[in-house]
C-alpha cells in the first residue's frame, strides 16, 4: 500500500502529507504569528496572472524562491498552480515547501504544499 511517510519521512510543514489530505488543523506553536488562521475571508476579487508572473508564454519550468514567497507572508496570496488556483495565507516558508491556510469557497483549511508545484502567486 502506498505511504507518503516513505516519501516525505519528515513530513510536510504544519504535519500534514501531501497527496495524504491536509489536516484538519495545524500543530501547536510556529513562528511570527504561530499557524493563526487569517483575520477573515479572503479578497472579493481574482487577481490576473500577469506573463511576467508565469502566464501565458511563460516558460514552462517553475521555480518559485523561498525568499520571493517569504514577503508574503501573513498576506492575502493568490497561487496559480498548473491546473488549479486559489486564495492562500501563508505561514510558513521552508526551502522547499510552503504551508498556511487554502480558501475553500467558504471556510481556511490548513494546507501545504511543495515550492516547485507553484506556478505564479501575487500577494495583497
Amino acid at each position: 500500500m502506498y505511504d507518503d511517510r516513505q516519501l516525505f519521512p519528515g513530513g510536510f510543514p504544519g504535519g500534514g502529507f501531501p497527496g495524504g489530505g491536509p489536516p484538519s488543523s495545524p500543530p501547536p506553536g510556529g513562528q511570527q504569528g504561530g499557524n493563526q488562521q487569517p483575520p477573515g475571508p479572503p479578497p472579493n476579487f481574482t487577481p490576473q496572472m500577469t506573463s511576467m508572473q508565469g502566464g501565458p508564454g511563460a516558460p514552462s519550468t517553475y521555480s518559485i524562491d523561498p525568499g520571493g514567497i517569504r514577503r508574503c507572508m501573513f498576506r492575502y496570496t493568490y497561487i496559480w498552480l498548473r491546473r488549479d488556483a486559489f486564495w492562500f495565507y501563508p505561514v510558513f516558508v521552508g526551502r522547499q515547501s510552503v504551508a498556511g491556510w487554502r480558501w475553500i469557497g467558504w471556510r481556511w483549511v490548513y494546507f501545504g504544499i511543495d515550492l516547485d508545484k507553484i506556478r505564479s502567486f501575487t500577494c495583497v
